[in-house]
């Protein structure tokens, strides 16, 4: 069986793109001076651990990594008083030593949704990497691997030896990807999945398809080990909503698409407006902030019986809200501090109004879509919430590229907003980190600062337990002692693989990219 490098014709009618963006510039290998070890012994000396696993924060300690793995976790004293030598690891000949007293760390963020880009054209793999690494996240689930399979598949290899500057990359490939022609038999479903494997996918995301066909694909990915993930399309929920494919196997959903409509008791089919048109992306997406509304009432018995069966059949949330967060309020994202130095203007050219270009739904946005999303989100929040209570498993995505959201920003922004759904700090943290980890099936490795796990870990000098703003980029704004303003914080260190990062540094290889960038418009 032969498949072509890219289906451009089926991607971009799964995606609903008239066109696919041209892939931007591969990643260069990383210059010498880039990123520091990993070293025979590191030491991160005096630290306030949150280590994921929703323990409270403690400190200081002090972290022992051996190349890339961490090897020991010392309780070095007590705050507030002068860490005392005697129950400090001694530092061998060749050690490397961090004075960090004061700094806390965290595991390394998982982004469970993360586009290389494949939005705008020439995002370069350079530019989203390093906004990636410069927010604190080590590792990203790329969902559709929309530059091609040998485009994403070269980085995921490149990473994996830490040959280039980037988090480590778990690909998921569109489904039938490298078609010509849409999967319509159960055969053909079988024969992709295992193509897909061959290719190195770790796992594959669905946009929909008919029922025959995702239960063979399915029921094939539980064969292969693959993982699964799905964005219920409103072209095919009716025949298959949340529910309907967890019970065939299915792993992850994204976004919200298709719990609604598992939640509905009056009715069958979304009431959409009699003028709606799916390819209008106004339309589109306004009538999907008034779909939250049509389903089954919060506490009610088809909202927890969904609920339960979903976590029963281990099933796993991502909900991605940052990414509708400007369906709520469109000016707010618009204005976001950080596009002025870290917006490329490929990028910002592709977030105006545009029929043309997917997310840029813009064309007479009102106060009233505003107002129903802003329901949309309660109802939504309520039921991520009272699925966390309930035992579910929630992530953390960003789907960054598309509306206004940049890569890494756009990743704390759904810390907050988890946050706002009604999660405790160290809740957040957890989805961010553990539950990310154990939906890939990697638990054992990566999630939560362990003894015997792989060191990947945030450093950030304030506490991000009390304000996740201080993980932007740009800082937390606020006055200082002397009544000025200034801004505090942004993550000071990334480490991936053992691998020390100067995580504003990369910021500012970021900004130089943008200002060049638009210097040659």
């Amino acid at each position: 069986m032969t498949f072509r490098p890219l289906g451009l014709a089926l991607l971009a009618l799964l995606m609903s793109l008239p066109l696919a963006a041209k892939p931007g510039v591969s990643a260069p290998d990383s210059p010498d001076n880039e990123g520091q070890g990993p070293y025979q012994r590191l030491i991160l000396r005096g630290v306030t651990l949150v280590n994921g696993e929703g323990a409270p924060a403690r400190g200081p300690v002090d972290i022992v990594i051996e190349k890339n793995r961490i090897t020991n976790i010392v309780n070095v004293g007590n705050p507030g008083v002068p860490i005392l030598d005697k129950n400090r690891p001694k530092a061998q000949p060749g050690d490397q030593e961090m004075d960090l007293q004061g700094h806390y760390v965290l595991p390394g963020f998982i982004d469970m949704h993360g586009h290389i880009g494949g939005s705008a054209d020439d995002i370069p793999a350079e530019y989203v990497f390093k906004l990636w690494l410069g927010h604190g996240i080590t590792t990203v689930r790329e969902p559709g691997s929309f530059n091609g399979v040998d485009w994403v598949m070269d980085h995921v290899r490149r990473s994996e030896k830490n040959q280039i500057t980037a988090p480590r990359i778990i690909p998921y490939f569109g489904f039938g990807m490298g078609r010509d022609k849409p999967i319509y038999t159960a055969e053909q479903a079988r024969e992709w999945m295992q193509w897909a494997a061959e290719q190195g996918a770790q796992g594959v995301k669905f946009f929909g398809a008919t029922p025959k066909v995702m239960k063979a694909a399915l029921d094939e990915a539980q064969k292969l080990g693959l993982g699964t993930a799905m964005h219920h399309a409103q072209l095919n929920v009716v025949s298959m909503n949340v529910l309907d494919s967890a019970r065939l196997g299915l792993t992850t959903m994204e976004h919200w698409y298709g719990l609604p409509e598992a939640l509905f008791e009056n009715q069958r089919i979304q009431d959409y407006s009699p003028a709606y048109n799916y390819n209008n992306e106004q339309h589109r997406f306004a009538e999907a902030g008034r779909l939250w509304q049509q389903a089954a009432k919060p506490g009610s018995d088809k909202w927890n019986a969904v609920r339960d069966e979903l976590i029963a059949l281990d099933f796993t949330l991502n909900p991605t809200m940052t990414i509708y967060e400007a369906s709520r309020d469109l000016m707010r994202e618009q204005e976001a501090t950080w596009h002025q130095d870290y917006t490329l203007p490929t990028l910002w050219d592709f977030f105006q109004p545009n029929r043309y270009a997917h997310g840029s739904y813009w064309f007479d946005w009102t106060t009233d879509d505003e107002i129903a999303w802003k329901e949309n989100f309660r109802l939504w929040m309520q039921f991520i919430n009272d699925y966390k209570n309930q035992g579910g498993r929630v992530t953390t995505g960003s789907d960054s590229g598309y509306i206004y959201k940049i890569y890494g920003f756009g990743y704390i922004r759904e810390l907050e907003l988890l946050r706002e759904a009604g999660f405790n700090a160290l809740e957040v943290v957890q989805a961010a980190t553990l539950n990310g980890a154990q939906a890939l099936e990697m638990e054992d490795s990566l999630g939560s600062i362990s003894i015997g796990k792989l060191a990947d870990m945030v450093i950030v000098e304030e506490n991000p337990l009390a304000n996740f703003k201080v993980l932007y980029g740009t800082g937390h704004f606020k006055l200082d002692d002397d009544n000025r303003p200034t801004r505090v914080g942004g993550v000071k260190y990334t480490i991936k693989d053992g691998i020390v990062y100067d995580a504003k540094a990369l910021l500012k290889d970021v900004r130089e990219m943008v200002t060049k960038a638009k210097s040659t418009e």
